[in-house]
């Protein structure tokens, strides 16, 4: 039987690797910094939703921005877990969040 923490850091780095725009494997600094926000009691919802917010923010900001580098750390999403965090987002934004990221992903399918 799995323990908490391992529980946690295997649905946090699901989380992460199965976001666009980030790497199909996690490295040991992903790791490490899975088990530091297990440590510091981070709730999962909390680094979900941050997740969410910040690909959200990534996809859908102003096409005249210049373009975003591939996200390739974990590291990336700290100030938005921090953001988070101090501002819990309501239920419904957060189901909204993950509507608007899978709408994008089923359009991206289905223009290739």
């Amino acid at each position: 039987m799995k323990s908490d923490q391992s529980l946690y850091i295997e649905k946090l780095l699901n989380l992460y690797i199965g976001l666009p725009e980030t790497p199909s494997r996690v490295s040991r600094y992903d790791r490490q910094m899975a088990y530091q926000l297990y440590e510091q009691k981070v709730p999962i919802e909390a680094i979900e939703a941050a997740f969410l917010l910040a690909s959200v923010r990534r996809i859908y900001r102003a096409p005249s921005f210049p373009a975003l580098g591939p996200i390739r750390s974990l590291h990336y999403f700290l100030p938005v877990i921090e953001e988070v965090s101090s501002n819990q987002l309501a239920p419904n934004y957060v189901q909204y969040l993950r509507c608007k990221l899978a709408s994008h992903t089923e359009c991206k399918l289905i223009s290739k």
